[in-house]
């Protein structure tokens, strides 16, 4: 199947980019090495191209019904402006995708969906649509620069009349930015530094890209890619769809209690409400490696005594802390922060310990 491509692929070829086959779509992994672009976010500011991110649009008077019905945050407590962190749950215990939901006005909802899950996600949440609400699935109009780190609100500043310091975290706003109209400047982002997400229409990415660039360069920015993303979204703990949480995990397993909130009636709550209420058998936790060794997806998570009571679901080499650092599941007992565990790299088995997110 022929990859896609967002609509600044030729820049990141031009760029000198490597490419890489991700969810579908070619995109860029790194422009020059991983560690330097991962310190330059910590540290300063990067722009990433997320475009493959998928945007459907849901309004009408019933929008907020269906959300509810399907999202496991709960939807009625934002107010215009404001984005919240969810999922949708499956029918049998595990999520369907995680997601960000945007309050546009008082009957439009924006979800913003990983780019692996656009058809499965569409389609679940049509399946669903009882209420008659409006859904449009508009992914391939927007492009979705990601501006990330500490300096990233004052390199951007130029280009916007919006006060960025003053967007609060999981806020918004629809405004000029760059020259372009009804851009979606939003105060998230997957990194853990800071900083801003552009949400713009796709035929104006060029321009906004360009004048992003333009902006931050006496700020150090430099274009981001994947990798880097990866390792930074790592170190914060976050969850990575089709790793640490898929079709089979919960969110309660995978430590998502927060966005699950049982006010309210949605796909699955009943089921999920008993595994709060009762606990469950394995956890999501994060580790450090004492040992030299780097954690892979699919490495077993050993007890002390060797025994297999979990697996690794996302692992590298933290470049901040500079040895191994991994997320995965372990059974409920050992999922305390400093509990001693140990992974079986090849034959080998490695020393680690369980810590409290995030990681660095």
């Amino acid at each position: 199947m022929e990859l896609k491509k967002v609509p600044l692929n030729d820049i990141h070829e031009q760029l000198g980019a490597k490419m890489v086959s991700f969810a579908g779509y070619n995109m860029p992994v790194s422009y020059t090495s991983l560690l330097e672009e991962h310190k330059t976010v910590r540290e300063a500011v990067g722009v990433f191209d997320v475009s493959h991110m998928g945007e459907f649009f849901i309004s009408g008077p019933k929008a907020l019904d269906l959300i509810q019905k399907v999202s496991s945050n709960d939807a009625s407590k934002l107010v215009v402006g404001q984005a919240q962190y969810s999922c949708l749950p499956n029918a049998t215990g595990g999520i369907v995708d995680d997601l960000l939901i945007y309050k546009m006005s008082e009957e439009k909802y924006m979800l913003v969906v990983n780019a692996s899950n656009i058809e499965k996600d569409w389609n679940w949440i049509k399946s669903h649509n009882s209420f008659g609400a409006v859904m449009e699935d508009q992914s391939n109009d927007y492009a979705l620069l990601a501006v990330q780190g500490p300096k990233a609100m004052d390199a951007m500043q130029k280009l916007t009349d919006v006060n960025l310091e003053g967007l609060k975290y999981y806020t918004f706003e629809v405004d000029e930015f760059a020259g372009e109209k009804d851009v979606i400047i939003s105060a998230t982002g997957y990194t853990g530094s800071g900083g801003l997400e552009l949400y713009v229409p796709a035929k104006s990415a060029e321009n906004v890209w360009r004048k992003v660039l333009d902006a931050g360069e006496e700020f150090g920015i430099k274009p981001i890619g994947l990798g880097a993303r990866d390792t930074l979204r790592m170190e914060m703990g976050l969850c990575l769809y089709g790793n640490d949480i898929d079709d089979t995990t919960s969110p309660i397993e995978a430590k998502l209690g927060w966005i699950t909130k049982f006010t309210k009636d949605f796909i699955n709550s009943e089921n999920l409400k008993k595994q709060k209420e009762e606990g469950v058998d394995r956890k999501l936790v994060g580790f450090h490696m004492i040992d030299r060794g780097i954690p892979r997806k699919g490495y077993e998570i050993l007890d002390m005594e060797g025994n297999t009571v979990g697996v690794v679901t996302s692992g590298t080499q933290s470049p901040n802390l500079g040895h191994g650092i991994g997320l995965g599941y372990v059974k409920t007992d050992l999922s305390k922060p400093e509990t001693p565990i140990q992974i079986a790299v090849r034959k080998n088995q490695i020393k680690a310990v369980v810590k409290k997110l995030p990681l660095i």
